[in-house]
């Protein structure tokens, strides 16, 4: 008899929107911006405490120091100068959690920095550098079979891959730009189906019809979506009939 199979299931939150409560009824672990693209102490200790109060697992989602561009322009900050950003974001976080009796379980980079630190070594060391700083137990999520990936191998930290519902991928894993037609998917049932093939085969099928291969542990909903409660909702319902056990990732710090 084959073991259950198991994801978790995530979302980006603290980012100005009104649907975080909502999402965190549905997620097993949420990622919390720390003041580079969105957030500020006031919306981290909000966030952390509806996180608490439903038993979701706390991780930072710190960024470019790009509020103005919410994040999303790559190269905003030569890797060099990442390392006191992060630390100073993922420490500020980590700190507010602490004051509410809680630990951070993972860090999660958003937009252009997930992005870049997939294909940029200097980049990903310099991320994982300031993981270390803060606390070397953290997980690091990203992209599966990139180089933030190997650099956290290199570094002795723990690697999550991460998949994307409600987001198109290119033949190579990675994700299809934004700025492209189809990117981000706005019907519920489209993220819905991707998860299940992602957590049952670890496979999706890339905007171009190939399959590709995701060696993953958890799955996220982007939280900044107008789709967002609608598609985790559909999400949850899809895993849980095909059998998925959705939990989050084990707290073996």
């Amino acid at each position: 008899m084959q073991d259950q199979p198991t994801i978790d299931l995530n979302a980006d939150l603290g980012e100005g929107e009104a649907t975080d409560a909502a999402l965190l009824d549905v997620v097993t672990s949420c990622n919390i911006a720390c003041g580079g693209h969105a957030g500020d102490p006031e919306s981290m200790a909000q966030t952390v405490a509806a996180a608490i109060e439903r038993g979701v697992v706390i991780g930072a989602h710190p960024s470019y120091p790009d509020r103005e561009g919410f994040g999303r322009r790559s190269g905003y900050t030569p890797a060099e100068d990442m390392v006191p950003v992060i630390v100073q974001q993922v420490g500020e976080l980590a700190a507010i959690a602490g004051a509410s009796g809680a630990a951070l379980s993972h860090v999660k980079p958003h937009g252009a920095l997930y992005n870049d630190a997939a294909d940029d070594r200097a980049l990903a060391l310099a991320i994982c550098d300031a993981v270390r700083a803060v606390d070397p137990a953290l997980r690091l999520v990203g992209l599966p079979a990139s180089a933030l990936e190997a650099a956290a191998r290199d570094a002795g930290i723990r690697f999550v891959g991460e998949g994307f519902v409600d987001r198109a991928y290119r033949s190579d894993g990675r994700l299809v730009a934004r700025s492209e037609p189809g990117a981000v998917y706005a019907e519920p049932a489209a993220a819905a189906a991707q998860a299940v093939d992602i957590a049952l085969h670890r496979s999706v099928r890339s905007s171009t019809g190939e399959p590709v291969h995701l060696d993953v542990r958890t799955l996220c909903i982007h939280g900044d979506s107008p789709a967002a409660v609608a598609s985790a909702t559909a999400v949850r319902a899809a895993l849980d009939a095909a059998g998925v056990a959705v939990r989050a990732l084990a707290q073996d710090r």
